[in-house]
């Protein structure tokens, strides 16, 4: 047993996958985006069970993500578009991944490699973060054409206000998403393959799915859009087992600094998980832990390997072994989380690290 643990539920991700692909149906393509190890649940584990599930490709954020699927034995599309143009290719070259395409120096490189390679080029739509900007898609989409051995599968872009369904930004980047597609065709490009399409877009904009949809955060069962319900479930529970449940009086302070002090005899819970594991000192003063089924606030402050847990008179009868759900079934969501400590649940995901021992339930038949 470890005391400290993400329990994985794949069956809730082959829920997910198969929900997003019926949504969007049979004749455009789902990309459920598997980049920082699928969100913080394991990416050697998840991706089988997101193509057994409905996925028709696979997402990486770096190229060296997309060769680690490879050796894996992931033989289904794979898509990358982080990568340096002094970086070396060859695993990524041999090993049919398509590459994003994101700058001029970016095509540039891949033109003079001389080697054959499918691509896709980012364009920059008004998210002002990675793409080629406007008044470089000529030259780029004509400097690809021109090149043989590069086949260039279609145009991506990445929409940066898709969360909040009325912002009217999401239509400005979709019309110049539209217009780049018309210009790269003019240009000689057939681009059969285009996506704009996050989470959100793919959620809430059924315009927006082009041929293909790139699915992260959803995937994993965490809503994109505040206060929308759309029948996702959550995969991951992050949980310690308590190790020590001791009495505190009145008076007394706990933790380093003793910011905190007791306003009446009780119990304290210790729990192992602090800094280290991905909980951040921040938290202090906004963590709420579910034992039992009961939430209790957590006091003092986060240390490197342990927090402790107010359990008041302790009526419950809370004690060493129990487990103590920081988010996840049973317990607040990633979601409640999230909003407590100011931040997204997407971070929420990626913060159990350190000494979490990632435990799968489910996917016995996948």
């Amino acid at each position: 047993m470890s005391l400290l643990s993400t329990r994985i539920n794949l069956d809730a991700i082959s829920h997910n996958v198969r929900l997003l692909k019926d949504l969007v149906g049979p004749d455009v393509r789902l990309m459920c985006v598997v980049k920082a190890d699928a969100y913080g649940h394991g990416v050697e584990r998840v991706a089988p069970v997101m193509l057994k599930a409905g996925a028709d490709v696979l997402g990486c954020a770096t190229v060296d993500e997309a060769v680690a699927l490879r050796k894996l034995g992931i033989d289904a599309p794979l898509v990358a578009w982080m990568w340096e143009p002094q970086q070396d290719l060859s695993d990524a070259l041999s090993s049919d991944i398509v590459i994003g395409v994101p700058s001029l120096a970016h095509a540039q490189t891949l033109v003079e490699i001389e080697v054959p390679v499918k691509v896709v080029i980012k364009v920059e739509t008004g998210m002002h973060r990675n793409g080629v900007d406007r008044q470089l898609w000529d030259e780029v989409f004509a400097l690809l054409a021109d090149a043989p051995h590069i086949e260039v599968t279609g145009l991506m872009s990445h929409l940066a206000c898709a969360d909040e369904p009325e912002n009217p930004h999401t239509d400005v980047q979709a019309a110049e998403f539209r217009e780049a597609i018309a210009r790269a065709r003019e240009m000689g490009l057939e681009c059969p393959i285009n996506h704009l399409a996050n989470s959100p877009a793919t959620l809430s904009r059924k315009d927006l799915h082009f041929d293909q949809v790139r699915v992260g955060l959803a995937s994993y069962g965490l809503e994109p859009i505040a206060g929308v319900e759309h029948g996702l479930q959550p995969a991951m529970t992050w949980a310690a087992n308590i190790v020590n449940v001791k009495p505190i009086k009145q008076g007394e302070s706990s933790c380093y600094v003793l910011t905190w002090t007791a306003p009446a005899d009780g119990y304290l819970a210790v729990v192992p998980v602090g800094y280290a594991d991905g909980l951040p000192r921040s938290v202090q003063g906004s963590l709420n832990v579910t034992i039992g089924g009961k939430s209790y606030p957590q006091v003092g402050r986060v240390s490197m390997d342990q927090i402790v847990v107010d359990l008041g008179e302790n009526p419950f009868g809370v004690q060493a072994d129990d487990e103590a759900i920081i988010f996840g079934e049973g317990g607040q969501s990633a979601t409640e989380l999230a909003d407590a400590i100011g931040t997204i649940n997407y971070e929420v995901v990626c913060r159990p690290t350190g000494r979490t021992k990632r435990i799968y339930e489910g996917g016995i038949d996948l």
